[in-house]
């Protein structure tokens, strides 16, 4: 997540060439990792898999999935009010589905973090480093509680040969350490934040509560905790800008933790592209703000914190985009 400045209404030819190059870049990189998780698999065994699965348990993964973006969202809100940016929740809510979309369906340019720094910055006069560091801590507190699960699911998995008791040790002075750093020199950014992170922790609960809606679909009667285990491994690996929105990095991360934790290859793969597309069908709801600015706006409060009447949104054109 790159800290602009200002986004430039009007692009130069190497900021453009540059712009394509990260993008061709990415797309390549996600159809390597594509690539190399698809030849591997029994195409015939997904056929099957995909054929009976559970069409009502998938889309009960599409409400907690969407639901996690609601705590997401919120969660969020909570570092903005920390720097005294008070958005109005519907705003906020419109603002971060337009950024999910920038992030999975665009991955060359600013992408959707870069959007809402220029945009706050421009609008609330906010500085864009204060704006960065509320959206930085909001990744951290995400970051924190895929931790959290990933620790309270080692027990679980006897083929983790550490000692859970270690384990929780470790993660135990880690959180300890993570909020003396943030309080002690980014103390602005605490004012809520505990409550910032139990609602991380929904999110992460909620994602993990779709993959199991997923593997309910797909009538998976086995073990949980091992799959439960490389999803939330797997979405550390897509936080990296290396792909598109995640896309194969998940399905990568899943086939080679599968024989270790003796999952099934095939299913481990599927439950991660339903993932991903469960995700897209959500985060395609952003794509209306992107025609529709005035909606964006739509209820946008007229005050900021000091009283004084904000200016208007900036349209979203060709140009800012």
């Amino acid at each position: 997540m790159a800290l602009p400045k200002e986004i430039p209404q009007l692009k130069t030819p190497k900021q453009k060439l540059w712009d394509l190059l990260k993008t061709l870049l990415k797309i390549g990189f996600t159809g390597l990792l594509l690539w190399l998780v698809i030849r591997k698999m029994d195409y015939p065994e997904v056929k099957r898999i995909l054929q009976t699965s559970n069409p009502l348990y998938l889309l009960l993964a599409l409400v907690t999935y969407f639901t996690s973006m609601l705590f997401a969202a919120s969660r969020l809100l909570s570092f903005f009010r920390s720097i005294h940016l008070h958005l109005g929740r519907k705003f906020n809510m419109r603002l971060y589905m337009l950024g999910l979309f920038y992030n999975l369906f665009l991955p060359g340019g600013i992408g959707g973090d870069g959007y809402k720094i220029w945009l706050l910055n421009k609008t609330y006069k906010k500085p864009a480093k204060k704006v960065f560091w509320a959206i930085l801590f909001d990744r951290l507190s995400g970051l924190w509680a895929i931790g959290l699960i990933i620790v309270a699911l080692v027990a679980f998995i006897p083929q983790i040969e550490f000692s859970p008791l270690i384990i929780y040790a470790v993660f135990a002075v880690g959180t300890g350490a993570y909020y003396a750093v943030a309080h002690y020199f980014f103390k602005e950014y605490t004012r809520h934040f505990w409550s910032a992170h139990a609602k991380a922790i929904a999110v992460q609960s909620l994602q993990v509560l779709t993959v199991l809606c997923i593997l309910l679909a797909l009538n998976f009667n086995g073990k949980y905790s091992p799959y439960l285990f490389t999803f939330l491994v797997s979405s550390l690996s897509a936080i990296f800008p290396f792909t598109v929105g995640g896309l194969g990095a998940r399905e990568f991360v899943f086939t080679h933790f599968s024989g270790f934790f003796h999952m099934n290859a095939n299913l481990a793969v599927v439950v991660s592209l339903l993932f991903y597309l469960t995700s897209a069908i959500i985060s395609l709801g952003g794509l209306y703000y992107v025609f529709r600015s005035d909606k964006l706006q739509e209820g946008l409060p007229t005050e900021t914190d000091d009283e004084e009447p904000g200016p208007a949104i900036a349209p979203l054109t060709k140009e800012n985009l």
